[in-house]
């Protein structure tokens, strides 16, 4: 571009960031040129893509009167386009990070992800190839005339670079690492930046939290006796356990637990009178028994008395006989 020309993109650059809600930075190192045409062809009636050089998007950026929008400038490292859309930054985020596609890896690439290599049987055999997966960590055993991966293991983590062994393995492993897309860095949207690490939520873990955050607040309203459409019934049926229990404690009449009172007073006489000594028995049962036992005897001395009349009257029958 020459130099006079360069007022005037500076100004096309200006009044597309006064246009649209959401301005966002994008990485466009390692970016061919047919998968950029692509991208832009999937992002029409979403947003646009405004390749420049950095020194011009720092100018347009200074010449636009948004809060904030100045930090964006902070972020313009390496080669840069800006991304301009009027959809919600996450949103979109989430749609970039849809649209790449796997590729091979070149020594000193820059993962923006852990690549992991995980464990399990490789169709090579024994030879040279275990000498290669050796070399990045990768520990191998030989099963079924196979090399064999024996536990997983991350070879190259997320921001750095990639050597000339990892190549080696992942060409052998037939391993597509490395991602072409857009790679967003910053979006700025109403007068907030947000930066990659914001942008790039794992959908799943957002979930999970959000349903732990919800069953903790769930416990605390119950803990608090707070009620809510979603408690309300709970909380009705702890608040009655809990009074039923106080009432029969304190022996408190109500008509509801009536029967549970009765068979407790019940089982607590049975079990106070099953604790106490024979010798401290109540004085009515006392009572009680000495004349149970008086009765027993007074019934038993007539029939003594007349089986020794029989045996006397049986002996008189013998003599008389005899004689």
């Amino acid at each position: 571009m020459l130099r006079k020309d360069k007022p005037t993109e500076v100004k096309k650059l200006s009044e597309l960031i006064k246009k649209y809600r959401a301005v966002g930075i994008v990485s466009m190192k390692a970016m061919p040129a047919k998968q950029l045409q692509s991208i832009r062809k999937d992002l029409k009636g979403k947003g646009i893509i405004r390749v420049a050089k950095n020194n011009m998007i720092a100018r347009a950026l200074d010449a636009v009167d948004k809060p904030n929008i100045d930090k964006l400038k902070e972020k313009l490292e390496g080669p840069c386009a800006l991304l301009l859309t009027n959809e919600n930054a996450f949103r979109l985020a989430r749609y970039l990070d849809k649209m790449k596609i796997p590729t091979a890896a070149k020594k000193g690439d820059i993962p923006s992800k852990d690549i992991v290599i995980t464990k399990g049987p490789t169709e090579h055999p024994p030879g040279p190839a275990i000498s290669t997966l050796q070399k990045v960590g990768l520990k191998t055993s030989v099963v079924d005339g196979k090399i064999n991966i024996m536990e997983d293991k991350v070879v190259c983590k997320a921001g750095q670079e990639i050597t000339e062994d990892m190549v080696n393995v992942f060409s052998l492993l037939k391993m597509e690492p490395m991602e072409i897309g857009l790679d967003i860095i910053s979006v700025w949207e109403d007068g907030t930046v947000y930066d990659k690490d914001i942008l790039t939520i794992d959908e799943e873990e957002y979930l999970n939290k959000i349903t732990t955050a919800c069953q903790q607040a769930f416990n605390l309203s119950m803990n608090i006796g707070y009620p809510t459409k979603q408690n309300i019934e709970l909380i009705i049926q702890k608040s009655f356990i809990e009074a039923k229990s106080l009432s029969l404690e304190a022996g408190i009449l109500d008509k509801s637990i009536i029967g549970e009172l009765l068979a407790k007073a019940v089982a607590e006489a049975k079990a106070l009178e099953e604790g106490l000594p024979k010798e401290e028995k109540p004085k009515e049962t006392r009572e009680k028994n000495s004349e149970d036992k008086k009765t027993s005897e007074s019934q038993k001395e007539p029939e003594e008395k007349k089986e020794e009349d029989t045996e006397k009257k049986v002996e008189e029958d013998k003599k008389t006989k005899n004689k």
